[in-house]
């Protein structure tokens, strides 16, 4: 399990960290999606909510990927996993099994340090 939970926290610090750099290099070229998942994507990006988007998932892969403080990693990543998985889910239905990797890797890694996530749960 502990190989499993560290090949999780690698691939997934790595695809933050891709997906992350690349709101800012524009080195994979992503079109702009059709209908209403467009006009979210739009909103967001004219409000420059994106680049905070964008900034915390650099982050939040960086950290994963140096193996230091891998909770707080998890923690910042988590609501961004959120909304990519509610945004698949209710507007662009062909990134959903993409999105269901990121959460089972994120489950992985979470399970690996489950005892520095239990104060999230305390009274």
């Amino acid at each position: 399990m502990k190989i499993a939970s560290m090949v999780a926290r690698y691939l997934l610090g790595l695809i933050f960290l891709i997906f992350g750099s690349n709101g800012f290099l524009h080195f994979i070229p992503m079109p702009p999606p059709p209908g209403v998942a467009g006009q979210y994507m739009g909103a967001l990006f004219v409000s420059h909510l994106l680049v905070v988007i964008f900034l915390v998932q650099l982050l939040g892969g960086i950290l994963l990927l140096a193996g230091r403080y891998v909770s707080l990693g998890l923690v910042l990543l988590g609501p961004v996993i959120v909304n990519i998985v509610l945004f698949h889910a209710f507007m662009a239905p062909s990134g959903l099994p993409m999105a269901t990797l990121v959460v089972i890797l994120w489950l992985l890694t979470a399970w690996s340090v489950r005892e520095h996530l239990a104060g999230i749960f305390a009274k």
